[in-house]
């Protein structure tokens, strides 16, 4: 067997951003809300499926209050402990890195927040900025549909940062489009953390009325974990979710230079009698192969990669071949 090297010059490093949609089989949008969760005032964590296949999970719902409030608690002895306190540390710390921060909402400090968290399978690297589009549909006071999207577009080249995660708002439109402002006193509709794959919704101004640019999406005061009923509720029943995904992918070329004099003569055995002469005269004096397949080998003649070309290439002393070998990681 014989080997070519290849030199430095015949290999490239080459990134694109690849963008799909964020749900099962690259699905842009999100119309089917299943979860298995039978009694939802008590779960503090709702997994969310796009059918009664549980196989592949779309995204998680939480609610987080920073005085524990929503649940009761998980140990009699400590009647701070609950659920909702312990979701509100938890974004917290991810979100801050620290115990004493606030989450704002434009100008307005929340004590509680819906967290949508999406499962990684399905926003890869990061959720493309100005892909959001969540309708949700109140059912309390002010009943009204809502439909919510990032600003990203709309703030242009401007990306804030909480610490080293990039952050926008999200405002009422679709696909990063505005339609309307928000009620200033209540804030901002919520954050998108791209590179999280989190969305934060406050409570506060979408619990306003429509009247005041809400939906009316109740947050429960009591101990029935009725917040997080009320907001699956909402997205469920607005059935529209649109979200993109988008990962750096590198590729590393080699281009593979076979020239004239190289590889005309086969190497398999087939090809000679038990006596060691050729079967065919023909290619002792006109050799000719067929190339299929590329092995990669290391500087220890171990393999470590195979590519196999779509169809065979011919070749012989009147020939010469460039292949090109992509490799994706």
């Amino acid at each position: 067997m014989s080997f070519i090297k290849y030199n430095p010059e015949d290999s490239v490093i080459s990134s694109e951003i690849v963008t799909r949609g964020a749900w099962t089989n690259d699905n842009l949008t999100l119309t089917s809300f299943y979860t298995p969760d039978s009694d939802l005032g008590t779960t503090y964590n709702l997994d969310v499926y796009d059918s009664v296949d549980t196989t592949n999970l779309q995204f998680s719902l939480q609610y987080g209050n920073k005085f524990g409030t929503g649940y009761s608690a998980l140990n009699g002895a400590s009647s701070e402990r609950t659920p909702s306190r312990i979701t509100y540390g938890q974004y917290r710390s991810l979100i801050y890195s620290d115990e004493n921060s606030s989450f704002t909402f434009g100008s307005i400090t929340s004590t509680s927040f819906w967290a949508l968290s999406i499962a990684r399978a399905r926003f890869k690297e990061s959720i493309k900025p100005g892909s959001l589009t969540l309708k949700l549909k109140g059912s309390g006071s002010g009943l009204a549909n809502l439909t919510l999207t990032d600003d990203s577009i709309v703030s242009g080249s401007i990306t804030n940062f909480i610490g080293s995660n990039r952050y926008y708002n999200l405002i009422s439109g679709s696909g990063g489009t505005a339609a309307t402002s928000t009620n200033g006193v209540s804030g901002s509709y919520g954050l998108l953390f791209p590179d999280l794959g989190v969305i934060l919704l406050n409570p506060k101004a979408l619990s306003q009325a429509s009247s005041s640019g809400g939906a009316g999406i109740s947050e429960s005061t009591g101990t029935s974990g009725y917040s997080i009923q009320s907001m699956f509720n909402a997205i469920n029943t607005g059935s529209l979710f649109t979200l993109q995904s988008q990962e750096t992918v590198s590729s590393r070329y080699f281009f593979t230079r076979v020239k004239n004099n190289d590889f005309n003569y086969t190497t398999n055995p087939t090809i000679i009698n038990d006596s060691g002469s050729l079967l065919y005269d023909t290619l002792i004096d006109s050799p000719q192969t067929y190339i299929t397949t590329v092995g990669m080998y290391n500087d220890n003649n171990e393999l470590l990669g195979v590519a196999k070309l779509s169809r065979p290439l011919i070749k012989d002393f009147t020939k010469e071949a460039l292949i090109r070998i992509k490799l994706d990681y």
